[in-house]
């Protein structure tokens, strides 16, 4: 990125890192600390690209020159002041793509109460790395495969063969109760809201979007059950609206769950939510290789699924 500076007016000359990226995203990126809403009334009169006014929906192409006008950005050193640098287990990599291994109780990105996420400690962790991205997202509470694109042209075509339904996503999750179909498929319309707190939360609702989950047994424990859930589409906490709306809820889920279970649970020793992004497969974006990405059980799970099995056998 080629930047010049003219009486605090910056020129930023895109190059091929940020070429098809939409503008709006490409400022909110390249002006930390800038309020987005303010960033939106500098895009409405007086960014320019190529000396001519463009819309929030321009896709940025290599060469572009910008002209942006005069703000007040977070400087770097405020910027990575409360970024930790963090590299996180790593399950693949090549010069396209990272597959890691997310802990849980870490976001994914900063947003919404949480200041950084796994993006920003990655992103401070690799200084020289040009492009750092999410191909998609995890719940915070849940661990397993997370994917990060290095490139630009291997995120466009992740989200090609995701949106294509070209990738096979699979989940853990116990559940409280005794599940008895070998294979179901759940389509239930899901919708999503804000609480009177402002918190996001997901219901099933007849208007909602279109879901699909297909769940196969994996184990039966007494009274809980080891499920592995499919993922046909990808809405916001979609296995655990559909699992609690079907009554059978997410051990130590603690927006959908049971909270009395849940406090049974933490004293056993499960004090977060059994919910584990275990694979992926799909065809590598660039190559086109088949590649299948695993992770293995967060400790904490593999020992409180084995005292469970102890018990039930």
């Amino acid at each position: 990125m080629n930047q010049l500076s003219k009486e605090s007016v910056t020129f930023v000359e895109v190059d091929e890192g940020s070429a098809g990226q939409r503008i709006d995203n490409f400022l909110i990126r390249h002006l930390k600390g800038v309020p987005k809403s303010h960033i939106y009334r500098i895009l409405r009169g007086e960014v320019r690209v190529n000396k001519k006014r463009i819309d929030q929906t321009y896709r940025l192409q290599e060469g572009d020159l910008l002209r942006i006008p005069p703000v007040r950005v977070a400087t770097r050193a405020e910027v990575e002041s409360f970024v930790p640098a963090m590299e996180f287990p790593v399950l693949f990599e090549d010069d396209a793509l990272i597959a890691l291994n997310k802990p849980a109780g870490v976001a994914v990105h900063g947003g919404s109460g949480v200041s950084f996420g796994v993006i920003e400690q990655l992103r401070r962790a690799r200084p020289q790395a040009k492009f750092l991205e999410l191909v998609h997202r995890l719940d915070r509470e849940t661990s397993g495969v997370l994917l990060i694109a290095k490139k630009r042209s291997a995120l466009t075509a992740m989200h090609e063969i995701m949106r294509e339904g070209n990738s096979d996503k699979r989940y853990y999750a116990l559940v409280l109760g005794e599940w008895k179909n070998a294979r179901q498929h759940v389509k239930l319309a899901l919708h999503k809201f804000d609480t009177p707190q402002g918190e996001k939360r997901v219901m099933v609702r007849d208007d909602g979007q279109p879901s699909h989950t297909v769940f196969n047994l994996k184990q039966s424990l007494g009274d809980y059950t080891l499920l592995e859930a499919e993922l046909k589409t990808g809405r916001t906490h979609q296995i655990r609206v559909h699992l609690s709306h079907l009554g059978y809820p997410i051990a130590g889920d603690d927006k959908y769950g049971d909270f009395a279970r849940n406090k049974e649970l933490a004293k056993l020793g499960l004090k977060r939510m059994f919910l584990h992004a275990h694979s992926i497969t799909f065809n590598h974006p660039l190559s086109g290789e088949p590649l299948v990405l695993t992770a293995p059980l967060a400790p904490e799970l593999q020992r409180f699924l084995d005292g469970l099995a102890r018990s039930a056998g």
